[in-house]
């Protein structure tokens, strides 16, 4: 009975773990860049410093709906699965920050060189920031053809914070 329970929980977290990508893209593209773009607007401008920008309340305001999911979770039996699911929101939420605040952004100086798989992720940030267009997704995004094309025309760097030296 434990291990149903068990399987169940991590199956439900893998679950939402993945539908967030979708869900972050969506809310990127028509939240970020929509409605909220008055928040939003602070990332894709140079930062003087590295402080925070109002764009940091998004994070702050999704991890309050997920506390709210948790505390549902556990103080209301049928709503139970709110609580693997917020589990796997986080899981999604705290790689997302490691890549795109940490990584791409350098917000953290952690790494001190290019990881190749995430070097794929910060070109495809970097096209973002390029054209403020898609890719919106930041774990799996969807590059269209047309901005990486001309993405890889221009040696412009969104990203100056990101000069990483390659040592051997």
């Amino acid at each position: 009975m434990l291990s149903v329970q068990i399987g169940g929980f991590v199956l439900v977290m893998i679950v939402a773990f993945i539908a967030m990508e979708p869900a972050t893209a969506a809310t990127h593209r028509w939240i970020m860049h929509g409605i909220g773009e008055w928040l939003h607007r602070s990332h894709h401008r140079a930062r003087p410093t590295a402080g925070w920008e109002r764009n940091d309340w998004f994070p702050v305001i999704f991890a309050a709906i997920v506390l709210l999911g948790f505390w549902a979770g556990f103080n209301i039996d049928r709503l139970s699965a709110l609580v693997p699911a917020g589990v796997g929101i986080t899981l999604y939420g705290a790689a997302y920050a490691l890549v795109h605040d940490v990584y791409i952004h350098r917000r953290i100086a952690l790494f001190r060189r290019p990881v190749a798989p995430l070097e794929r992720l910060a070109e495809a940030h970097r096209i973002h920031h390029l054209y403020n267009a898609a890719p919106y997704g930041m774990l799996a995004p969807i590059v269209p053809a047309e901005l990486r094309r001309r993405a890889a025309q221009t040696d412009r760097n969104p990203f100056p914070a990101r000069e990483i030296v390659a040592t051997s």
